[in-house]
């Protein structure tokens, strides 16, 4: 067992689950329990990935240009994804950006199998900027009709704090349980650069008062320092990508109590190959800056105490092999560290770690099962073959033992 709060493995040790959560770590089964025997497999909390786009499952380029798709093919899209998420070992996903309130609901009452799924609903953004992707003949008047109510919802274009603050609203009027905004330029942009910086520090600063009003808080994508230190001073919490990140700004996030969310899959994903995502082949130029900027942006964000999480980022039709975040986390720190990224500190970023995260006593059985050890060799995180048996509180969604 590898309980995920960075502790030695500790062999032969069972756990009991009563009413989806775990009641006992240690011991032997009490007379008359259903035993799964995990003999020879590892034992693990149960995956998070911090940065999903669960909603952009399709070709990007049929999904939110040339309108090529059905909805019933993108909602099959959607839903062959969650499946095979959870058959990943992920239990969990924070979605940021892309879908409706309905599929994260479809997915929590059993009517598709998937990870739990907490969202932003649409993030915000500016017109033009990261998180829109109409063409540049297209009018941005035009981007709304692309969503499809309950299902789909990329981004909403928000300009002025008072389009900020109506968005903010409507995007938890749709079911958010946090907000996103894009403070700078993208890989997957069609109208920026990384070095772009993008909404004000009012507009930043309105987001995150309407977020503070929930009790929650605004996660930001950056590539550049500039875009996210306005974000830090208007109050945003999390990151995601940080590829600019050193020492300086590794300190202030830290003073700041700022979470970091690195996403080293997908740009290693696109570097190979933009156009299987339904994307144009020179997206692939922007990445080797920001592949290399992540791994110093970790380093950095360790030695500042800074909390660091973990995201694939993936998007596309080909969402397969989240694990491989893990293993190109492996590669920068340790298996340990990225597992624990992966699970307790994950659970901490996405605010639930007294549910979800590690294997304690009272938290949910949210376990993943290994047939090989992931400290010993990391490839293991990457091959969905060696995830032999998921549980997802407490009942058995995957046993290919």
């Amino acid at each position: 067992m590898i309980d995920g709060t960075g502790a030695d493995p500790v062999p032969g040790q069972a756990v009991l689950v009563e009413d989806g959560r775990i009641a006992a770590v240690g011991g032997e089964p009490p007379a008359g329990a259903e035993v799964l025997d995990l003999s020879g497999l590892h034992l693990t909390p149960g995956l998070i990935d911090a940065h999903v786009h669960l909603g952009l499952s399709s070709d990007l380029d049929k999904l939110s240009t040339s309108r090529q798709l059905s909805v019933a093919e993108i909602a099959a899209d959607m839903f062959a994804n969650c499946r095979r998420t959870l058959d990943e070992g992920f239990t969990t996903v924070r979605d940021t950006g892309g879908i409706d309130d309905g599929l994260a609901r479809v997915v929590a009452d059993g009517r598709i199998p998937g990870p739990r799924i907490l969202h932003c609903g649409p993030l915000l953004a500016q017109t033009g900027g990261h998180g829109y992707l109409g063409a540049e003949w297209d009018s941005a008047d035009d981007w709304a009709a692309r969503q499809i109510p309950g299902l789909v919802a990329l981004s909403l274009l928000s300009d002025g704090p008072d389009a900020v603050r109506r968005n903010a609203r409507e995007a938890f009027r749709r079911g958010a349980g946090f907000l996103k905004m894009c403070v700078t330029g993208g890989v997957v942009s069609r109208h920026d650069k990384l070095t772009d910086t993008q909404f004000t520090h009012d507009e930043i600063a309105t987001a995150v008062a309407e977020a503070r009003a929930r009790g929650t808080y605004v996660t930001v994508h950056a590539h550049n320092n500039e875009g996210l230190r306005t974000a830090i001073e208007a109050g945003a919490k999390c990151v995601e990508h940080g590829s600019a990140i050193d020492a300086e700004m590794a300190t202030l996030m830290a003073e700041k109590g700022v979470a970091l969310v690195p996403t080293l899959a997908v740009a290693h994903a696109l570097l190979k190959d933009s156009t299987e995502a339904g994307l144009p082949a020179h997206i692939g130029e922007r990445v080797g800056h920001v592949i290399d900027g992540q791994a110093d942006a970790i380093r950095a964000a360790r030695a500042a105490g800074v909390l660091i999480g973990s995201g694939s980022d993936y998007v596309g039709p080909k969402q397969a092999h989240r694990g491989r975040e893990l293993l190109l986390r492996s590669e920068i720190e340790s298996p340990m560290q990225a597992l624990v990224s992966a699970t307790r500190d994950n659970a901490r970023v996405l605010r639930i770690d007294a549910e979800v995260g590690t294997i304690e006593p009272g938290k949910l059985a949210d376990l993943t099962v290994f047939g090989s050890d992931p400290l010993a060799e990391p490839l293991v995180f990457d091959d969905p073959g060696q995830v032999k048996l998921v549980l997802q509180r407490g009942r058995v969604v995957k046993d290919i033992r």
